[in-house]
């Protein structure tokens, strides 16, 4: 672990949920991720996306949304309002750490994770500076996505036929700027030759774009 990445308990609601903290030099922006059902801050998918955002400058909190004791619960893992709510501390502890506060946030949601992501990013208005969805399900935050002002990007892969037409019914929803991206011949998991790697540069592309300083 270099002296940029940092285990770190995010005390949220009256549990404390674990995080790898990773702040590059001279970054203006940091990315929290949101993580699917069965997943964790471990997934080698989102840890790779992260290490493309931090060599593009950005900071990155990789955390877990649940204690271990609620990930077991296959109902806990799909309720979106308390993945949400948990992504709400998460961003008001960054806005109030010393290191980060002066960072402007975004959120990078995978599968149910990104469905949190948006729900918590409608009740912060303008706070969240952008928003990415990967292979997401931004429908299980349908009533939320009107209100969502951060710019929005959905990446979808083109074989994940179901999540495509899910995608682009949310996508409607959305009345913030936004853009959505199909991957050719990516499946659900963006596990084919390059699939991952066009993920990670789509990402760095939105979150720079939009994640500029907060003023002083």
């Amino acid at each position: 672990m270099s002296d940029r990445e940092k285990l770190v308990d995010i005390p949220v609601e009256g549990v404390r949920l674990e995080g790898m903290l990773a702040i590059p030099e001279g970054a203006e922006g940091i990315v929290l991720f949101a993580h699917g059902s069965g997943s964790s801050r471990h997934s080698p998918r989102n840890n790779y996306v992260a290490e493309v955002l931090r060599r593009a400058g950005l900071a990155t909190l990789l955390m877990d949304l649940l204690t271990r004791e609620e990930d077991v619960d296959y109902e806990t893992r799909f309720d979106i309002g308390l993945l949400a709510q948990r992504l709400d501390g998460a961003s008001r502890w960054v806005a109030a750490e010393e290191k980060t506060k002066k960072l402007r946030q975004g959120y990078f949601g995978a599968s149910t994770g990104a469905a949190a992501a948006l729900k918590s990013a409608a009740s912060a208005g303008e706070a969240i500076g952008a928003v990415v969805s990967r292979g997401g399900r931004p429908d299980l935050a349908m009533e939320s996505l009107p209100f969502v002002k951060s710019p929005t990007l959905l990446i979808v892969g083109g074989h994940d036929e179901l999540v495509i037409d899910l995608n682009r019914k949310a996508y409607e929803k959305i009345d913030a700027e936004k853009e959505m991206v199909i991957v050719p011949g990516a499946t659900h998991l963006f596990e084919e030759p390059g699939a991952l790697e066009e993920v990670a540069k789509l990402a760095a592309r939105w979150f720079k774009s939009h994640l500029k300083p907060l003023p002083v």
